[in-house]
């Protein structure tokens, strides 16, 4: 039995088993439809999700499974007082599989001690989220054709963002990947995420300016400023918009750059570019149902 909290959770060779799985998923759907018949996946969410959560339910709808769960903590005995620990206990004897999302760091790391079956981390605080970079991963691998040898900026909330940090640490292992980082300095990333940058010798920059190195990015991983993170709503309302993609920014930018961003989106990313070509990221939420879909095969140890 596994789980996934990190990805740092798989290796390189395992990634790329879960992306090549995906794309056979989506080359030969009927192969897949009932390879979970009669397998049941909880999806625990204590935090509100849109993307992560349907993804994860029709992924598994999709192999033929059934799902159970709630949707918001109100909805568990978490409104009465429950320990994860607890709940995770009685949800094991329900569920074959189990995706938690919580909004406290290191949560489903918990859940994982106390399950019976295998737990994915669906997001925790500012921490992790590995299903995001897995889908991060299908997508640059579907738009360019390889992993590595690459630019990728990354904009935005980088303190809070935990999809950039889990996408920092996956693609540090790939040959060839530099990074920008371009944020605010309040919202730089922290110092935790930039020990694997430092220990495989990835060469990274800071900066506070989008347009001085649009031209040189292969990748724009734009991320919103993320309200539900602050605990002072001054110093949100005068960071909220401190990077907003526009046509006129993009005409800097490379004609096969990819604009990503994990969604939902608020206002950094304008409603035109999502006529742009290069707007890669409804794309995005599509390939994370498949990439979901092979992580189950995978944990449930299904072979299809």
């Amino acid at each position: 039995m596994r789980h996934i909290t990190a990805i740092s959770d798989l290796s390189v060779q395992e990634i790329d088993a879960l992306i090549m799985k995906a794309r056979d998923i989506m080359a030969n759907p009927g192969r897949y439809q009932e390879a979970c018949r009669h397998k049941k996946l909880a999806t625990l969410f204590y935090e509100p999700s849109t993307r992560t959560r349907l993804s994860f339910e029709a992924a598994m709808y999709e192999l033929g499974g059934q799902v159970l769960g709630f949707s918001q903590a109100e909805a568990s005995s978490a409104a009465k007082g429950e320990s994860v620990a607890d709940t995770i206990r009685t949800i094991s004897c329900y569920a074959d599989l189990i995706a938690m999302r919580h909004h406290k760091e290191g949560a489903p790391t918990v859940a994982a001690h106390y399950a019976t079956v295998p737990v994915i981390n669906a997001g925790d605080g500012g921490h992790n989220h590995p299903t995001q970079t897995l889908t991060d991963l299908l997508t640059i691998q579907m738009e360019k054709g390889r992993l590595g040898n690459m630019t990728v900026g990354l904009c935005g909330d980088l303190k809070f963002g935990r999809t950039v940090h889990s996408l920092i640490e996956a693609m540090c292992r790939y040959p060839g990947v530099r990074f920008v980082l371009i944020s605010p300095e309040e919202l730089k990333v922290p110092s935790y995420v930039k020990i694997p940058l430092k220990q495989g010798q990835v060469p990274y920059e800071q900066t506070t300016d989008l347009q001085s190195v649009m031209p040189r990015l292969d990748i724009l991983y734009m991320t919103r400023v993320q309200r539900e993170r602050f605990f002072n709503e001054d110093d949100y309302i005068r960071l909220k918009d401190s990077y907003i993609l526009t046509p006129a920014k993009l005409e800097l930018a490379k004609p096969d750059l990819s604009v990503m961003h994990p969604l939902p989106r608020v206002n950094e990313i304008a409603l035109a570019i999502d006529q742009d070509p290069r707007a890669t990221y409804f794309k995005q939420t599509l390939y994370g149902k498949y990439i979901r879909m092979a992580l189950i095969l995978m944990l449930l140890e299904v072979q299809a």
